[in-house]
């Protein structure tokens, strides 16, 4: 009896044969993509594009808002790093299993707009608190609502696009991450800059407010036609048989690390260059946020695109550009932090920022390679519940920490520099085992090849 969708299993999906693989080793002619036209996949792809990019722009625009925050309240570095990260992370990621597990029964489209809805409303919240403690606690009630954000919107991508497609749209779908994040950083900086902190928070979340009866309105849920998909079972053994596929292990871990450094570590970028360089939080929120939209767009679209040109060949091939990707940009960061100047900074930044974009679709792509159809959003829950409590969550207060201790030696700017310089090399770590999954696929290919 399989635990996991078998890799070479999708050599037949691939050609539009099949993909739901039973628990009693039945394979079923359920194949939810051809549901939809090519323009109705478009359409779904752009809505969930634009509540992915929601829901980054609400998450990331804190970012360059912590310079004024810091002042407003007169908090430390580390205290700066909690509320970035612990905070956030903690419901973001333990609601986000039991919205998983609806998700992997429920009607996905209403889960999805109904999160978006409550993050949006309490990003709005954030701009009208008035103490520091109060800020904390909007900022809980942001990641209770976006953690019904990513385990729904890949499930729901996953049965849209066939799977020599999907790192291709996935590609798309993962911009959105980077795209909302330079537009937090750019929007947020300008409207910081110009009407103060509170009112970015209060501008963001009206507009994810507008976009929530949209998505429910345009998503489709493909259960509605394909009833048999969904498989009740309890968690234990959906996790026992997760857990039992290593290279589900190998993707775990990776994705730990790349959210510790992604989602973590880079939230003090914009503080960076306005205490080495002495830039303002609009100048530094438009520099770095321009350069990460440019590598969103170019880094996904290079990642998704590629994927699925490799993936064509051998599927091991997409957790191997991912690896390479993880492992080229832990240099690169550390070659631009050690810049003197912002002019001297931007090449090597845009470059590793372009690495960790490429690395995005190829990973959560290869997620998908090694768990069943009914199984997908708690796959992806499980390791976003580890992602975010340890990457996301220890990301920030571990750089903000080692701010705070080398301040006093170093002053601000250097005691900051060096914290992120530190967390740095964690990404070649995370390489390594998205290049053991791949060696894990490709010998289960070897296996059985047929």
């Amino acid at each position: 009896m399989p635990v996991s969708l078998p890799p070479e299993r999708l050599d037949q999906a691939s050609a539009g044969a099949v993909e739901a693989w039973g628990d009693r080793g039945v394979v079923t002619h359920e194949t939810p993509w051809r549901l939809y036209s090519g323009w109705q996949r478009a359409s779904f792809l752009a809505i969930l594009f634009l509540v992915y990019a929601s829901n980054n722009t609400d998450r990331n625009i804190l970012g360059v808002l912590l310079p004024q925050i810091k002042i407003e309240f007169q908090i430390s570095d580390t205290q700066l790093g909690l509320l970035s990260g612990i905070v956030f992370a903690c419901f973001y990621a333990t609601l986000g299993l039991p919205l998983a597990r609806w998700a992997d029964r429920g009607d996905r489209t209403r889960i999805l707009s109904f999160s978006l809805i409550v993050w949006s409303v309490m990003t709005a919240f954030c701009g009208m608190a008035q103490t520091f403690w109060q800020l904390v606690a909007a900022r809980l009630g942001v990641g209770a609502g976006e953690a019904g954000a990513m385990p729904p919107a890949q499930s729901l991508l996953a049965d849209y696009f066939a799977p020599h497609k999907r790192a291709g749209a996935m590609g798309i779908f993962m911009m959105a991450s980077s795209m909302g994040y330079a537009g937090g950083l750019i929007l947020g900086g300008y409207i910081a800059q110009h009407y103060g902190w509170s009112s970015a928070f209060l501008f963001v979340g009206l507009l994810g407010l507008a976009l929530g009866p949209v998505a429910l309105l345009i998503l489709k849920e493909p259960r509605k036609v394909f009833p048999a998909q969904v498989v009740s079972e309890p968690f234990r053994v959906a996790f026992s048989a997760l857990f039992k596929v290593p290279a589900y292990r190998c993707i775990l871990y990776a994705v730990v690390i790349y959210f510790f450094m992604g989602y973590g570590a880079l939230v003090f970028i914009v503080s960076l260059m306005t205490r080495l360089f002495g830039m303002n939080v609009q100048e530094a929120g438009a520099s770095f946020g321009t350069m990460s939209m440019i590598a969103a767009l170019l880094g996904n679209l290079l990642g998704g695109q590629l994927g699925d040109r490799l993936a064509r060949r051998n599927f091991a091939n997409l957790p191997r550009t991912s690896g390479w990707a993880m492992i080229i940009s832990a240099p690169l960061f550390m070659v631009a932090l050690m810049q003197s100047s912002m002019a001297a900074m931007q090449v090597p930044l845009f470059l590793a920022m372009l690495a960790l974009n490429v690395m995005a679709a190829p990973m959560f792509s290869s997620l998908y390679l090694v768990c069943e159809p009914h199984r997908r959003a708690t796959a992806l829950s499980i390791v976003l519940l580890f992602a975010n409590l340890v990457g996301l969550g220890l990301g920030p207060v571990l750089t903000g920490f080692i701010s705070d201790t080398l301040t006093p030696t170093y002053g601000p700017a250097e005691g900051l520099r060096w914290g992120l310089v530190a967390v740095c090399s964690v990404m070649i770590v995370g390489g390594a085992f998205m290049l053991r999954a791949a060696r894990y696929i490709a010998e289960a290919r070897a296996r059985d090849p047929a």
